[in-house]
Formats: structure tokens, C-alpha cells, sequence
């Protein structure tokens, strides 16, 4: 019997002369004509069909009747987190300045540095309660609002901002909670502004054609 016939070339390198299988060995050769019905051609480097690594779907599964966005509830713990941190950082900075400032007439000494390193963990710790207490009340009137209403949209931001700014100034009397409910209702005006920005030039383009 030839041993170089098709139907044997290559059987005795393959997998099956490999694992002792006597089954018939076929080359890259005699498989280079084979169609692949249906198929598109296999990647020479991962050796699979490339359609299934496309994907058409969803890359995450949501429960039924869930949102795909992230609501108040979820965004407070970053927004809280965010506002300490940024509180932090900013307090530290604002309290290296007072600390060369006030300490400009010393001598690089010890004293001095443990002066600057009490000033920067003063107002960094200070700042980091300020902010954080600040995104606190406002995530927890957000969600409260939210709820409330059952609906999520810039109104429960524009509310959530003035209630916390009131509260948060109604230590002052009736000054202080007007006061705190105007910044508060021109920072989240603003933030809602900002955010609406491409929504609102596409609607002013729109009516003016």
C-alpha cells in the first residue's frame, strides 16, 4: 500500500497518529479546497469563527424592569466619596498656603514643619466635613424627592439643591436659609444648564430654521 496516498499524508503527524487513533490524518493541503458553507473564513490566529466575537447585544444584564442608567440611590455613595476627596485635596492645598504664610517668619525648623502639617490636616479635615456633609443632605433630599414624585429629572436636582442649601444655612435665621436656598438654587440651576447644553443649542437650532 502507498504511504504516500492523500487519504494517508500526514496521518501519522497529526493528532490522531499523536493520541493512537487510527482514524485518517489530512494535511492543510487536502483541506485547503474544503468550502466553509456558511462560514466565514476561520482567523489563522485564533482559529475560530470571527462572528462570534462580534457582539450584538447588551453588554451587561439588567433585571427586568430595570434602568439602564444609575439611579440617585446608586450616584450618592460616588457623589458623597467624590465631595470628601475633593474636600480633602482642597483643604490640604488651602492649608499648605496658610501654613507658609503664617509661618514665614520662622526658620526652616522643626517646630515650624509641625506648625504647616497641623494647619494642612486642619483644613483638610474641615473641607473633607464640609463637602462631604454638603453631598450628603443633597443625595439624601434627591432620593427622598425622587421617590416622592417617581420621576427622575432636573427638577428633583434644582429642589434637592435649594432644600439643602436652607438647611444647611438655617443656623442663620431667615436670612441665612434665604441666602442658602439662592445658592444653592443658582448652583444646581447652573449644573442643570450645563447638563442640558447640547439638548437645548439642538432645540434653539431647530425653531430658528
Amino acid at each position: 500500500m502507498d504511504s504516500n496516498a492523500p487519504g494517508n499524508s500526514g496521518g501519522r503527524g497529526g493528532l490522531g497518529g499523536f493520541f493512537g487513533g487510527s482514524g485518517p490524518g489530512y494535511s492543510h493541503a487536502d483541506l485547503a479546497g474544503v468550502p466553509l458553507t456558511g462560514m466565514s473564513p476561520l482567523s489563522p490566529y485564533l482559529n475560530v469563527d470571527p462572528r462570534y466575537l462580534v457582539q450584538d447585544t447588551e453588554e451587561f444584564i439588567l433585571p427586568t424592569g430595570a434602568s439602564k442608567t444609575r439611579g440617585r440611590f446608586e450616584l450618592a455613595f460616588f457623589t458623597i466619596g467624590g465631595c470628601c476627596i475633593t474636600g480633602a485635596g482642597f483643604g490640604a492645598l488651602n492649608g499648605l498656603r496658610m501654613g507658609l504664610q503664617d509661618t514665614r517668619s520662622m526658620a526652616w525648623s522643626k517646630p515650624r514643619n509641625v506648625q504647616i502639617l497641623n494647619m494642612v490636616t486642619r483644613q483638610g479635615a474641615l473641607w473633607a466635613n464640609t463637602l462631604g456633609s454638603l453631598a450628603l443632605l443633597y443625595s439624601a433630599f434627591g432620593v427622598l424627592i425622587e421617590k416622592t414624585r417617581g420621576a427622575e429629572d432636573d427638577l428633583n436636582t434644582v429642589a434637592a439643591g435649594t432644600m439643602t442649601g436652607m438647611l444647611y444655612k438655617s443656623t442663620g435665621g431667615i436670612r441665612g436659609v434665604a441666602r442658602g436656598g439662592l445658592i444653592g438654587l443658582m448652583l444646581t440651576s447652573l449644573y442643570a444648564i450645563y447638563n442640558n447644553w447640547d439638548h437645548m443649542k439642538s432645540s434653539i437650532s431647530r425653531q430658528a430654521l
